[in-house]
């Protein structure tokens, strides 16, 4: 392991400092290990303290806006090119798009030998017209910056070949995702019958209920108004059920359709709990997760149900169609389908279909266990030279 007086600077970029310390949660602290790890992120709301003592690393703030602003960004690449020809890092690595674009411009003219992007998932797919041209424009210029791209998953790499965003060479480290999973924290051994029959009776779940479960921001993309649709459907034959909706709503961007909102006001047997800092109980009293998103990069939330050996119904996207092996952990429909959605949330219920718990669990173990894919992410850093 090297000594402090040997340690090579590793600076990992993201815009807002959530990303530092709840994507890469104890990826930075790890590798203090063996290198000179700092955090740079905006820092507005004062979080980038909480990513210094959670990850017990130097922080620098520089002011970076997700939205396209022309001086802000120039003002902005401009800091950065500060920071790292101050530091003089031999990595910069960047995670989400904006920091992406920035530090790696900045990087590129402040002479950083290793400049590395992680894409987590790519928005110009899903958009038209002058807009889509601006981003695959953005993100041209990145990968040019950039001497490393790394998609998250095999989805986001097809996706860049498919737009001929860079002729660079794409490495996906590990199976996949930018962190793994933490098996021991997103564990059914944390809760016992006592606990999960107190959460059930304060949600109003019956004991014989069966329990299907949504986690994420309930919003039009996730297909939430679709699963609401399916559910009052299913719940019209079948009445022991319940849609447990684990997230926050979204009033401006991608709101959910009115009806899908009135449903749920009516329908006693959709439960809502807003947002919650930890999803593991509500993982812990549930049957199976549906998750039928319209795009992801590599969805944590399917992860950590199946580490907590719930199966899933995903949607044939990116990273959901890698994490999820047919018929073996869950199963995969298209996006917006609403037949098939109701058809396998019937056959689950009914038993039809079965996935053994334990299965589920060591699927995702096996693949992605959080020392793993660091281990990879070491490795990586390790053969640059």
């Amino acid at each position: 392991m090297p000594t402090n007086q040997t340690k090579k600077k590793l600076i990992r970029v993201s815009t807002v400092p959530l990303s530092l310390s709840g994507l890469l949660t104890g990826q930075l602290k790890f590798m203090s290990d063996y290198f000179e790890v700092i955090g740079v992120s905006s820092n507005r709301t004062n979080q980038l303290d909480i990513v210094h003592k959670q990850e017990g690393i130097r922080t620098i703030p520089v002011d970076m806006y997700r939205q396209i602003s022309p001086i802000k960004d120039l003002m902005a690449i401009w800091e950065l090119y500060k920071v790292f020809k101050r530091e003089k890092p031999f990595i910069v690595h960047s995670i989400t798009p904006k920091a992406g674009l920035l530090s790696m411009v900045a990087a590129k003219f402040a002479g950083v030998p290793h400049r590395l992007h992680t894409f987590t998932g790519l928005i110009f797919p899903y958009k038209t017209g002058v807009l889509q041209k601006i981003l695959i424009f953005t993100d041209k210029i990145l990968c040019a910056c950039a001497t490393n791209i790394y998609p998250e998953g095999k989805g986001v790499e097809n996706d860049l070949k498919a737009y001929h965003i860079t002729s660079k060479p794409l490495n996906v480290i590990g199976n996949g995702n930018v962190n793994g999973i933490d098996l021991d924290f997103y564990s059914t051994q944390h809760y016992n019958e006592d606990f999960k029959r107190v959460l059930k009776k304060d949600l109003q779940i019956n004991t014989d209920d069966y329990v299907f479960v949504f986690v994420g921001r309930l919003v039009r993309d996730k297909g939430i108004n679709e699963l609401v649709s399916v559910f009052n459907k299913l719940n019209e034959e079948v009445k022991n059920i319940k849609l447990l909706l684990v997230g926050d709503y979204e009033a401006t961007l991608d709101p959910l359709d009115a009806d899908t909102l009135q449903s749920i006001s009516d329908n006693k047997n959709i439960i809502t709990t807003g947002w919650v800092d930890d999803v593991r109980p509500y993982f812990a009293i549930s049957n199976c997760l549906t998750f039928p998103s319209y795009r992801e990069g590599f969805p944590n939330v399917v992860l950590q149900a199946g580490a907590m050996g719930l199966p899933c119904i995903v949607t044939d996207i990116s990273g959901c169609n890698e994490i999820i092996i047919e018929g073996q952990n869950g199963i995969i429909i298209p996006v917006k389908d609403k037949s098939l959605l109701y058809e396998h949330m019937l056959s689950i219920y009914q038993k039809k279909i079965q996935f053994n718990p334990v299965t589920c669990r060591e699927l995702i173990a096996s693949r992605y266990e959080q020392s793993l894919l660091w281990r990879a992410v070491l490795n990586e850093y390790n053969r640059l030279n």
